[in-house]
C-alpha cells in the first residue's frame, strides 16, 4: 500500500496486529475505520508490501459525512490508488458513510454516498456493496461499477 497516513506509515505496529491474528487464530478480522475522508474496502495480507502474501483480512474505510465540502466521484487515471494499490478493491472520495449488516454468514457493507452537502436535500445512494463471507478472507462486490 502507498500511503503514509494508512497502515504502510506504521510497518511495525500492522506487523504486530497482523501477526496477532494469525497467531490467535482469528478467522476473518474485518478491520471497520475512517478519519481519511476517502471511502476504501481492500484486503489486508500477511505482508503490505507483497500484494501476492497471503491474505489474512479484510478493511473498509468509511468517508466523512460532511468534512472537505461535497467531495468527488474521482476517474483511477487520475486518481491511481487502485493501481499503486493492487489490494484494494474500491476507492471513491465522494462524502458519505458505510452501512453494515452482520450475520452468522456474512458482513454486508453498503458504501453510501452523496453527490454533494454544501446544501440541503441530497439523495444518499449506494455506490458499492462489498459482502465479506464467514471463513472467507475476500471481498465479493455485489453492487456498484466494478474497480478497473
Amino acid at each position: 500500500m502507498v500511503w503514509q497516513d494508512a497502515w504502510d506509515g506504521y510497518p511495525a505496529s500492522r506487523n504486530r496486529v497482523a501477526r496477532g491474528w494469525v497467531n490467535a487464530r482469528v478467522r476473518n478480522p474485518v478491520v471497520l475505520t475512517g478519519d481519511v475522508h476517502e471511502h476504501w474496502a481492500g484486503e489486508l495480507t500477511l505482508d503490505a508490501r507483497d500484494p501476492d502474501s497471503r491474505r489474512i483480512g479484510t478493511e473498509l474505510v468509511c468517508s466523512s459525512i460532511s468534512s472537505l465540502g461535497d467531495g468527488m466521484e474521482e476517474d483511477p487515471e487520475t486518481r491511481p490508488w487502485l493501481r499503486l494499490n493492487p489490494n484494494l478493491r474500491f476507492h471513491n472520495s465522494q462524502r458519505g458513510y458505510v452501512r453494515t449488516s452482520i450475520t452468522a454468514d456474512a458482513l454486508t457493507a453498503d458504501f453510501r454516498v452523496l453527490p454533494y452537502v454544501t446544501r440541503r436535500g441530497a439523495p444518499a445512494h449506494t455506490r458499492a456493496t462489498f459482502v465479506v463471507e464467514d471463513r472467507v478472507r475476500a471481498l465479493h462486490q455485489t453492487h456498484g461499477r466494478p474497480v478497473p
